[in-house]
């Protein structure tokens, strides 16, 4: 049974991801900026059980459909969903799944909790790449260092600080 902690939790997680989401930097070999989504995201993976987690990237998104101007760069409306980061936007539905599922069925082993974040990664790159390709009318390799091998050193500070302080608060929180 849901309750009311679980629900506030899953709103505050949302809200975080919408106030950290816009924050963007655009970088000139890529249509698709840098932004702290992803860490956001992984933090919420580890705040939330898996159901809420992926409730509430889901209400992030529904939240930027409708128009409310959390996507990158302070933009929002659906038509993000088909611009070059719509891929990466609809890609947070399985960084979310991924990531939640190996930091709650290895709790405690930072080597899965870890690998998971890379592996949703790796999951998420390839649809917002292949996303990408599509609309350039390129090849998926002639888009790859664009779409997601020029975001890889970033993330992997992310995924770090994430595991550290994902695990700080684990600790404190008990859903």
């Amino acid at each position: 049974m849901t309750t009311t902690k679980t629900y506030t939790t899953t709103a505050l997680m949302t809200a975080v991801i919408c106030i950290l989401a816009p924050i963007s930097i655009p970088i000139p070999v890529s249509p698709v900026a840098l932004t702290l989504c992803t860490f956001a995201i992984y933090l919420t993976a580890y705040i939330l059980p898996p159901r809420q987690a992926l409730a509430s990237v889901g209400l992030y998104l529904l939240l930027g459909a409708i128009g409310l101007p959390v996507f990158s760069g302070y933009a929002g409306g659906i038509s993000r969903f088909a611009s070059p980061g719509g891929g990466y936007l609809i890609g947070y539905l399985f960084l979310i799944s991924i990531s939640s599922f190996f930091i709650y069925r290895f709790p405690k082993r930072a080597f899965f909790q870890i690998g998971g974040m890379f592996l949703a990664t790796l999951v998420t790159y390839t649809i917002g790449t292949a996303y990408m390709a599509h609309l350039t009318n390129a090849t998926f390799l002639q888009t790859l260092p664009m779409g997601a091998l020029v975001f890889l050193p970033l993330d992997t500070v992310k995924i770090i600080l994430a595991y550290i302080l994902g695990n700080k608060i684990q600790s404190h929180i008990a859903l």
